[in-house]
């Protein structure tokens, strides 16, 4: 039995892919925009405002800046997975896009690579605009240099979640599964990784399994460039963001191709 960590068969041919995917989505994109933005935007002002008119300060800054700077990675996390669930299985199983694709000389691990790259520029749109709106609210605080490696880390949180997204595409019998998989997974890192609380408020048990959450780095990490207390040791969470995103990918491609292969 082929191992799931066996790196797949991936070529630059996983660009064809992506451009596929960028050119259908030419069709609808204020559409999804809205989609995408709608919730993240409500969220930021709405708590933001609401919450924080009962809040003097948060860390030291006012609430709805302590929450901005989690929210574009939140917006980052469910575009990409938007993406690559329900949009990669209606390729997969419904439109039956795949098998066409493999038709070509593209392979499997192409197929993946280009969704899971097309997943990341989705987080990068929405995260982006996200990001601009928050400048143009005056909640960026950090330097304007910081606006790349802030992009940077929308893209990599995007590609972590796309390829987790594929991974859940690959165990999914029907559309209803991605219900168990955002309201066990995703729910959970939402609201438990420092977004709209202090980690160090948690309970102990609970502080730990924030700390399980990949989204906890990122949210660390988006909150230190975002804010003026920028803090070189939560950088240090960008290389393991970078070793999960590798591991996440390799085992997407092995799984999709087991998943189609069966």
């Amino acid at each position: 039995m082929k191992s799931i960590f066996k790196v797949p068969d991936i070529s630059f041919r996983a660009y064809r892919v992506w451009q596929r995917n960028r050119d259908s989505y030419k069709r609808f994109y204020k559409a999804n925009l809205i989609g995408s933005l709608g919730e993240p935007v409500m969220f930021l002002f709405g708590m933001g405002l609401g919450i924080g008119g009962y809040l003097a300060s948060m860390e030291g800054v006012s609430y709805i800046q302590f929450i901005a700077s989690g929210i574009i990675m939140v917006t980052a996390m469910y575009s990409a997975t938007f993406e690559c669930t329900f949009g990669s299985y209606t390729r997969m199983m419904g439109q039956k896009t795949y098998d066409g694709i493999l038709a070509t000389p593209l392979t499997v691990g192409d197929i993946v690579m280009g969704d899971i790259l097309w997943g990341a520029t989705k987080s990068l749109i929405s995260g982006g605009l996200m990001l601009a709106i928050i400048i143009m609210a005056g909640l960026m605080k950090g330097p304007v240099i910081f606006i790349i490696p802030i992009l940077m880390l929308i893209f990599l949180v995007g590609l972590m979640f796309a390829s987790m997204a594929m991974i859940a595409t690959a165990l999914s019998p029907s559309y209803e599964f991605f219900s168990y998989y955002f309201t066990l997974t995703l729910t959970p890192m939402f609201f438990f990784s420092g977004v709209f609380f202090p980690l160090d408020k948690f309970p102990l048990i609970v502080k730990g399994l924030s700390y399980s959450h990949p989204l906890t780095y990122a949210v660390t990490i988006s909150r230190s460039l975002v804010s003026e207390n920028f803090s070189y040791i939560a950088l240090s969470g960008f290389p393991l963001l970078l070793a999960i995103t590798i591991i996440l990918i390799i085992v997407a491609g092995n799984m999709i191709e087991k998943r189609i292969v069966k």
